[in-house]
Parts: C-alpha cells; sequence; structure tokens
C-alpha cells in the first residue's frame, strides 16, 4: 500500500529528528524513516557529546555560524522544553608550552568575533585550581564557561517522542532502498513499503550522499571519520570539572577529556579517515592513541577503571570541511543536510531552524499549530530522587520499587516506560541509551536477562526474538534444557 506524505525525513540521529520536531509545529504531514530499529543509532550515539561554545568555529564556514546559533538555542528554548540532561561545565583549551600561547590569544580572538561570551585566558594557578589533576607542565588556559555537555540519547529520543506527539510519524527498521523523481514528487521505496512525498530531507549521516545519488546528486562525497574512545566507570578516583582541549590542530580538536552527564570519565576521540561506513571495530592502535592523548592531559588516568571502549562515525565532508544543507539546485523537491560533524550536536537547534527556513521557500504558505506542544516530560530517574520521592513513586506504581539494573539502580518502571514511549524501545540497546540499565560497571552482566524478558513480555514475542540492536543480532537461541534433550535425542 503506498504511503502519502508532504515532507520525508531520511534519518533517524539527532538532526533528523530535530528537523522532525521543528516542522511538527506547522500543519504538515511528515514522515522519518530510519534504517535501524531506533532512533540515535549512527553517529548521535557514539560521540563526545559535547555543546560547543564556537571558539573554535570558523564564522566564514556554516558549521561556525550553526554551532554558535545552536548553543544560544540550547540554553534558550531546548533545556527549558525537553528535559534532556544538560550541563553547562565550560571547556577549558590547554596550553603545554608558552609557543602555543599564540593559538589561545587567536581563539579567544574567534570567539569574540563569533559573539561567544565570557571568554578570557586564564593563568597556571587558577587553572589548577579548577583542576587538580591537570598536567603540571599547563601554562595557560583558554577559559569558555557557555560550552556544556549534553546526552545525546535522550536528547534524540526525546525529540523523536516530540515530534510523533506533535503529528509527525515516525518508521523504524525503514531502509531506503531507491528514490524516483516523478517531477512534483519523489517515490521513495523502503524496505517497510512506498512513500509518495513531495519533498525529501536528506539526513542520512554517512550514507547521505548514497541517498543523494539515488536522485542523480553525485557533487559531494562523505568521507567517514572514526573516532574511537574509552569510558570510565564513575568509581573512579581521578574527578575531573570542565571538559578539557589540548591546544587544537588543523585536522583534530584532540584527545579530549570530559565528564558525561552522569558523571564517568570519557577520553576520546581519534580521528581516522575510513572508507567503510560500517566499521565501527576499535582497534589498538587507536585506543593506545586515546589513552596517551589523555594521559598529556591528566597523567595519572590509565586503563585501570575503564568499562567500554567504543568508536563512533562523522560524516565528514573532506573536500570542504563544512556542512552541507541547501535545497538541491540539480533537483527540485529534495533537501540535503549533509556532512554534519562537530559541531553538529552543538548546531543541532539552529540546523533545525534552518533547514525550516529552506523548507518555507519550497512549500510556500506554511501554517503554524494553534496546539502544538514543545515540551516532553523524561522517564523519572529513580537513582537521582530522595528517599521520599522514591516512595511516593513507588506508591503511584510497584514497578517503580523492583530494581533491574544494580550497578545505576535502574527500575523496572523506567524500563516499561521507556518501552511505552511514542517512539518506545524495541531492543536492548535501545533500553539501554534511554534509561542506562547495562551502562554500569558490569555493562549488563546482571540486568541483561531481566531487561530481555521485560521486552518479551511487554511486546508479545518470544525471548529468543529480542534483539540486542540490529536485524540477526538475537542474544537467546533457544532454552539450555531444549538443546540438551535434543543432544540426546541426536545420539539415540
Amino acid at each position: 500500500m503506498l504511503k502519502k506524505t508532504e515532507i520525508l525525513i531520511i534519518g533517524g540521529g539527532v538532526i533528523g529528528t530535530a528537523i522532525a520536531r521543528e516542522l511538527a509545529r506547522y500543519k504538515l504531514d511528515i514522515l522519518l524513516v530510519e534504517k535501524e530499529a531506533d532512533v540515535c543509532t549512527g553517529t548521535s550515539k557514539a560521540n563526545t557529546a559535547l555543546i560547543h561554545a564556537g571558539f573554535n568555529a570558523d564564522s566564514n564556514k556554516l558549521k561556525g555560524r550553526l554551532n554558535v546559533r545552536g548553543n544560544q538555542l540550547f540554553r534558550k528554548k531546548v533545556q527549558k522544553e525537553l528535559e534532556v540532561p544538560i550541563k553547562w561545565i565550560g571547556a577549558l583549551v590547554v596550553a603545554y608550552d608558552e609557543e602555543d600561547l599564540p593559538t589561545l590569544e587567536a581563539l579567544l580572538e574567534n570567539g569574540r568575533e563569533n559573539g561567544v561570551p565570557d571568554l578570557e585566558i586564564i593563568n597556571s594557578d587558577r587553572l589548577f585550581e579548577m583542576e587538580p589533576e591537570l598536567n603540571k607542565k599547563a601554562v595557560a588556559a583558554l577559559y569558555a564557561p557557555t560550552a556544556g555537555i549534553v546526552n545525546p540519547f535522550e536528547l534524540t529520543v526525546a525529540q523523536a517522542n516530540n515530534a510523533v506527539r506533535n503529528g509527525a510519524e515516525i518508521w523504524l527498521e525503514a531502509e531506503v532502498l531507491d528514490i524516483e523523481d516523478k517531477g512534483l514528487v519523489k517515490l521513495v521505496k523502503t524496505t517497510k513499503g512506498d512513500i509518495e512525498t513531495k519533498l525529501v530531507i536528506n539526513a542520512a549521516g554517512v550514507y547521505a550522499d548514497k541517498i543523494a545519488r539515488m536522485v542523480g546528486i553525485d557533487d559531494f562525497k562523505i568521507t567517514p571519520r572514526k573516532g574511537e574512545y574509552y569510558l570510565y566507570d564513575k568509581s573512579l578516583d581521578i574527578k575531573v570539572s570542565h571538559t578539557i582541549f589540548p591546544v587544537p590542530t588543523k585536522v583534530s580538536k584532540g584527545i579530549v577529556v570530559t565528564p558525561t552527564d552522569e558523571l564517568n570519565l570519557l577520553i576520546g576521540p581519534t580521528a581516522e579517515e575510513i572508507e567503510d561506513k560500517d566499521d565501527l571495530q576499535n582497534t589498538q592502535k587507536g585506543l593506545d592513541k586515546v589513552i596517551a592523548g589523555a594521559q598529556k592531559t591528566i597523567p595519572n588516568l590509565s586503563r585501570k577503571g575503564i568499562i567500554k571502549e567504543f568508536s563512533g562515525l562523522r560524516p565528514a565532508i573532506k573536500e570542504t570541511g563544512d556542512f552541507l544543507i541547501e535545497a538541491s539546485a540539480k533537483v527540485s523537491g529534495f533537501i540535503n543536510v549533509a556532512g554534519i560533524q562537530s559541531p553538529g550536536l552543538a548546531s543541532s537547534p539552529a540546523i533545525a531552524e534552518m533547514v525550516v527556513g529552506i523548507v518555507k521557500e519550497e512549500l510556500a504558505g506554511l501554517e503554524e499549530k494553534e496546539d502544538f506542544d514543545p515540551h516532553e516530560q523524561e522517564i523519572p530517574k529513580f537513582r537521582h530522587m530522595s528517599q521520599a520521592e522514591r516512595m511516593k513513586l513507588i506508591e503511584k506504581d510497584a514497578n517503580y520499587g523492583e530494581i533491574i539494573c544494580r550497578c545505576e539502580s535502574i527500575t523496572k518502571g523506567e524500563i516499561l516506560d521507556a518501552i511505552r514511549q511514542p517512539v518506545g524501545a524495541r531492543t536492548v540497546n535501545a533500553i539501554k541509551r534511554r534509561v542506562r540499565p547495562g551502562a554500569g560497571r558490569c555493562q549488563g552482566g546482571f540486568c541483561g536477562p531481566k531487561v530481555v524478558e521485560i521486552l518479551s513480555e511487554e511486546l508479545a514475542v518470544s525471548k529468543t526474538e529480542v534483539k540486542l540492536e540490529r536485524e540477526n543480532s538475537q542474544i537467546l537461541v533457544g532454552k539450555v534444557k531444549d538443546s540438551l534433550q535434543k543432544g540426546v535425542a541426536d545420539n539415540e
């Protein structure tokens, strides 16, 4: 059966969902398609989660202008409308040599030209008061108090949920196979069915060039840039209060040391250009580079306390080093939102704002909804509540009295909430992204089977059908008892 819509957004990352939510303010039929079983499964789930202040942004490039605007929108709108964890912890760019001081001065001047407020260069005495664990060779730092950290999973999911609550539709496990340009409309063929749409918005991350080529647009190429990371346990006795950068190079901002919104310590990323858009394998060479780079900043760091290693891909357009956000001049009714590498997360609200402006030019006469509700409530976080708040919640729903994840104090009630959201969790990792079971020290060793059981019951599927993440990633294959009985029968 043919699905008809006015706007089709391809890609369910932080950019695609931000665009869907902003467009849901208008009287439009909106459909977002994502090839994976959940939103936030690509670049958006594996990054440093920073809301950059904008001091390092080139104002002559689109990503520079949108970084600063995005930071402002996170403060003025996003944190007020969407209950997602944002901490304005500030950033430090640390110089370890007098020869690096001119670079700090240049970053200061660039940031001020970009309109970044309250920037200053601080001396080593103040620097060590702010970060006692810092390398004692540090001589000065650029301090940007307007930099922040955000939970990218909760941000993306909140945007998706809010878009759906306001009338948008989201199809998961709907990979785009081909697009046929029929003039006034596009016929988009997906694994979930065919879609006819007036306007396509291509926010497909590392696959944006592949999607564009389906309609004959071949003037840009996405070069995946792999970044590898280490994540530490919360119990680590080394404490860092700010996001700390080394003095940047032309290629990279360097190995960053930063707290996460849950106060784990995160270090990384590397920056390796690769060809394979699915290559998320960690390498010993990359991880060695991560730890060595982090130790230049915090010498006492080691591999002790590391609970997870992971990597992510940034969708860079190597030729320009910039974002590509425009209505195609070659193909009408097609908008590219491509090359959204760092500072893409920080820029995401401004990118969505810009895309809405382009849509208004493409589809004249857009009307705003009178009943649009920009607010989205977060799932209650049992681990952050007082004892009185916990008891009140349990009285309301006994499922909050059953702890499923001991490491993170995650309750059954939170997991059920995650499954029952408008864009609900359908995999073990989707549950982890929303409410954190499996994100602690044991990485799901205790709670994993219980999460599978809850998903099985809530989705009315067998436990062997519950997936970790992608297709064919089932965790269980059958009952041990059945396997043993089959083995006995085969031997008789």
